[in-house]
C-alpha cells in the first residue's frame, strides 16, 4: 500500500529527489556507467510500510485533474528482487482511482525516488492534463543495475513488476490490466524489452536513449550475465511486439544514437526523434512530455 498523499507535490518532490540531478545537471551516474562502452502471493510477501491510503474515491474527470500532482511513496520488502525497495506514485490532483497506469523505469544508478526528480515527473503530469491528454498515473519503482530482466543472482525486476508492483497498484484502485512504459537509458531498453516479453500487457513504450548494444562483447560491464543472457534479451534485430505502440528518441551525440537508429528501423515506431542531444537527463527531460503525450493516448486508446 501507499503511505499518504500530498499535493503540494513541488515540495514533496524536493524532498524525494534529494542528491538527485537538478534542472541543470547534464549527465548522471548512469550515463557514465553506460556512456563509457560505447502472483498475488508474491503480492503478500515481506513486509511494507504502514498503509495510509494514495487516492480519492472514483474515477478522475479531467478537470478534477488540473491541480498539482500529488506525490506518494511506500517501501516494502520484494520477494523477487529479495531486497526492500521502494515504489513512487504521481497521480492528479483528483486522486488515482479508476485511472490507467504507466510505469517509470530509472536509468543505472538512479532509483525510483530520484527518477521523479529527474524528469520533473510532478509538473509533467499536470501538464500534460491540462494539454489535453486524458488523466492516468505514473509509476516507478527501484529497479537497482538489473537493466530490468530476470539475473542469475535471483533478483528479478520483471517479476517484481508483474507479480508485486501490479497488485499493489490494482488493490489500490488502478486500472492495470493495461500498461503503458517508458524509460531512459537501462530503462529505456527496459521499456523496450517489458513490451516485446509481455505485449498483452504493454500498450505502448517509450524509450529515450536506450542502452542497446549489437554484441555482448560491446555491452556494459554488469549489464547482462553472459552471452546466453544478452541473447535471450535482445531487442536489436527483433520485430516490433503484436499491438503495442513505440516511441524512440535519442539525440544524435549520444553513444546510443546509432543503435537507436537501429531500433527505429527494426521496431518501425509510430514517433521518433533522432535530432540534436546527448546521454543527458536536460534531452531526456526535453523529450518527456511528447512522450506523456504517446503513451497517454495509447493508454485511452486501450481503455
Amino acid at each position: 500500500m501507499i503511505s499518504a498523499p500530498v499535493a503540494a507535490a513541488g515540495a514533496v518532490v524536493a524532498g524525494l529527489a534529494a542528491g538527485c540531478h537538478g534542472p541543470s545537471s547534464t549527465a548522471g551516474p548512469h550515463a557514465t556507467a553506460e556512456g563509457a562502452t560505447s502472483s498475488a502471493a508474491a503480492q503478500r510477501a515481506g513486509t511494507e510500510s504502514t498503509p495510509r491510503g494514495m487516492a480519492s474515491p472514483g474515477a478522475v474527470p479531467r478537470a478534477a485533474a488540473a491541480g498539482p500532482a500529488v506525490v506518494a511513496s511506500t517501501t516494502f520488502t520484494s520477494a523477487a528482487r529479495r531486497r526492500p525497495v521502494t515504489m513512487v506514485t504521481v497521480t492528479p490532483a483528483g486522486g488515482g482511482r479508476g485511472l490507467p497506469v504507466c510505469l517509470v523505469l530509472h536509468g543505472r544508478g538512479d532509483d525510483a525516488r530520484r527518477a521523479v526528480g529527474l524528469l520533473g515527473l510532478d509538473r509533467l503530469l499536470p501538464a500534460a492534463i491540462g494539454a489535453g491528454v486524458a488523466p492516468f498515473a505514473l509509476v516507478t519503482v527501484d529497479g537497482g543495475e538489473t537493466y530490468w530482466h530476470p539475473r542469475a543472482s535471483g533478483d528479478n525486476p520483471e517479476a517484481m513488476i508483474l507479480d508485486e508492483i501490479r497488485p499493489r497498484l490494482a488493490a489500490a484502485g488502478l486500472r492495470t490490466t493495461r500498461l503503458a512504459v517508458l524509460g531512459w537509458s537501462m530503462g529505456g531498453y527496459g521499456a523496450l524489452l517489458l513490451a516485446r516479453r509481455h505485449p498483452a500487457l504493454v500498450v505502448a513504450a517509450a524509450a529515450s536513449s536506450p542502452a542497446m548494444w549489437r554484441t555482448y562483447g560491446a555491452s556494459a560491464p554488469g549489464a547482462f550475465d553472459s552471452a546466453a543472457d544478452f541473447a535471450a534479451h535482445r531487442i536489436l534485430g527483433t520485430a516490433p511486439a503484436p499491438g503495442v505502440a513505440y516511441r524512440i528518441d535519442c539525440g544524435d551525440a549520444d553513444p546510443f544514437a546509432a543503435v537507436s537508429r537501429r531500433a527505429v528501423a527494426d521496431l518501425r515506431p509510430q514517433e521518433h526523434s533522432l535530432g540534436p542531444g546527448g546521454h543527458t537527463p536536460a534531452y531526456w527531460r526535453a523529450v518527456a512530455p511528447a512522450q506523456l503525450a504517446f503513451v497517454g493516448a495509447a493508454l485511452s486508446r486501450a481503455a
